[in-house]
C-alpha cells in the first residue's frame, strides 16, 4: 500500500535521479559510461596479466599453451579490446585530470576533448597494433 504525504496525497512513483529513460545519449553521457566499462575492462585484463605470469611461472609447455591462444582469433580479439580499453582510459583520465583542474566545462571543449579522446584511442590503438606487428616481423 502506497503511503501518503502528511497532506493525504500519495506521492507520484518516479525516478529518484536522472535515468537513460529520461535523457537521450549525448557525446559526455556515452564517454562517461565508456570510462567506466574501460575500467571494468582493464580489471578484467590485469587478471588475465595474472594468469600469463604464472603462466611464465608454470614453465616453458604452460607458457606455450597461452601464447597460442593469446595468438587465435579469440585471444587477440581479447588483447585488442583491452588495449582499446587502456588507451581510452588513459586519455579520458587525463582529460578528467584537465576537469579537475577547473579547464574544459565550456560545452564546445567537452565535446571537443570528447571527440579528441576517442580519436585519440583509435591512432594510440592501431599505432600499438602495428608497432607490435612490426617488432614480430610481421612487415
Amino acid at each position: 500500500m502506497a503511503e501518503s504525504l502528511s497532506n493525504g496525497v500519495k506521492p507520484h512513483p518516479r525516478p529518484l535521479s536522472p535515468h537513460l529513460q529520461v535523457y537521450k545519449p549525448q557525446l559526455t553521457s556515452i564517454t562517461s559510461i565508456l570510462h567506466r566499462f574501460s575500467g571494468i575492462a582493464l580489471s578484467a585484463g590485469v587478471l588475465y596479466l595474472l594468469c600469463w605470469l604464472l603462466a611464465v611461472a608454470g614453465g616453458a609447455e604452460t607458457f606455450d599453451r597461452l601464447q597460442d591462444f593469446n595468438g587465435s582469433l579469440i585471444g587477440r580479439l581479447l588483447l585488442l579490446g583491452w588495449s582499446v580499453a587502456f588507451f581510452y582510459h588513459l586519455l579520458n583520465g587525463i582529460r578528467h585530470l584537465a576537469w579537475d583542474a577547473g579547464f574544459g566545462f565550456e560545452l564546445p571543449a567537452a565535446y571537443r576533448s570528447g571527440y579528441a579522446v576517442l580519436i585519440g584511442t583509435a591512432v594510440l590503438t592501431i599505432a600499438a597494433w602495428v608497432i607490435g606487428y612490426f617488432q614480430m616481423g610481421a612487415f
